[in-house]
């Protein structure tokens, strides 16, 4: 999805669309990046299209449920997935089981870390619920982490404003 499309969604569908591809970002789907949705809900705050508060409630809100959906794609099939995914990769389950380790031992922590990592900040959630961490725990350590990723993005698309646009050729 390139910068143009989702500009015309956001504009198009205000918060709902924030929402939606927000969602399926934290879904750790291809085609969503942070880096550009982020900042563009950022924008369309300065702009005056949604309040940024309200930017953060939602963006929070759908990074906090697509992170619970994966976690509990971990907690209800990560065993049997990983079993399988062992037997056809060998090589891997020293690395897996590593990881996991190192979830299990950081705890709430390290799905809070996790958050603010590029590459792992979506996929932590699966291996939290393949340890069955306690979900107080990983709710309250997720929505920490996903607040502060998004307000870092979110707020530099508000600081910046129609500058990025202007960068692009897009203003």
């Amino acid at each position: 999805m390139d910068l143009a499309a989702l500009t015309l969604y956001f504009t198009k569908y205000g918060a709902i669309a924030i929402f939606i591809i927000v969602f399926l970002e934290y879904l750790n789907l291809p085609g969503f990046p942070a880096g550009i949705i982020m900042p563009l809900a950022g924008i369309m705050a300065a702009r005056g299209n949604i309040h940024f508060f309200w930017v953060m409630v939602i963006t929070v809100a759908a990074g906090l449920l697509g992170s619970l959906m994966l976690y509990a794609v971990g907690r209800k099939g990560g065993d049997v997935f990983l079993r399988a995914y062992i037997r056809r990769f060998p090589k891997q389950k020293e690395a897996l089981e590593k990881n996991l380790e190192w979830v299990r031992r950081k705890g709430s922590m390290g799905v809070f870390l996790g958050k603010l990592l590029p590459m792992i900040r979506t996929i932590v959630s699966i291996p939290a619920g393949v340890i069955r961490m306690d979900l107080g725990k990983y709710v309250i350590s997720s929505t920490c982490g996903i607040f502060l990723w998004n307000f870092v993005f979110v707020g530099a698309g508000y600081v910046l404003g129609d500058q990025v646009f202007q960068l692009f050729g897009l203003a």
